[in-house]
């Protein structure tokens, strides 16, 4: 598998979080990178960096997102926005460097919450 960087999806990522009103979200603090030669079936994912790492080596809690190529790629511009919001979604608004999981208590990341977002940003 190989990585690069992804300044595309970084730029994306910096529009949707304004656009909605993330504020809790430090884009300063997100990562983004392209995969190629997963095996995997997911269309991107992202990985948290907790608030250990800070305490021990002094990094700031960060969050990668992860576009697999092979399928974020061939997605439609729409459901490529759809995939980076659902992948936002996973980022608790304590910006942590943990992540929420798909059903939680007091919260749901499934496409219908993703398409709820996805309305505000077409007003």
């Amino acid at each position: 598998m190989q990585y690069t960087r992804a300044p595309e999806i970084k730029k994306t990522i910096v529009y949707l979080v304004q656009k909605l009103a993330m504020d809790y979200i430090s884009v300063d603090q997100i990562y983004c990178i392209r995969s190629t030669g997963s095996k995997t079936r997911a269309i991107a994912r992202i990985w948290g960096m907790p608030k250990l790492f800070n305490e021990v080596v002094g990094i700031k809690p960060s969050y990668i997102i992860e576009v697999i190529s092979e399928r974020f790629d061939r997605q439609s511009d729409e459901d490529q926005i759809k995939t980076l919001i659902h992948e936002l979604m996973h980022i608790p608004k304590t910006f942590s460097g943990s992540l929420l999981s798909h059903r939680g208590r007091y919260h749901r990341i499934n496409d219908t919450e993703v398409k709820k977002l996805l309305k505000k940003l077409k007003i």
